[in-house]
């Protein structure tokens, strides 16, 4: 994530994408938004990124959710 940050490509990356017909996958989507979100916050606290709260809410939904769909073509 760092590398596609740093390539101005965050926005646009499609997340953590894993067969996710298993139970076990919840969890693993959910420790990557969670590290993923932590990641973000301390560029934020560090002042490698600007604290707008709208850009980073709708980057953070993006790469969750929205990228993915979109690149898949999903009708939902």
């Amino acid at each position: 994530m760092t590398s596609l940050a740093n390539l101005g490509l965050l926005g646009n990356f499609l997340g953590m994408l894993t067969d996710s017909r298993s139970f076990l996958s919840y969890s693993r989507h959910e420790y990557f938004r969670r590290i993923m979100c932590n990641l973000i916050g301390t560029w934020v606290e560090n002042g490698e990124y600007p604290y707008d709260k709208e850009n980073l809410t709708e980057i953070v939904k993006g790469i969750s959710y929205n990228n993915a769909v979109r690149y898949f073509g999903f009708d939902l």
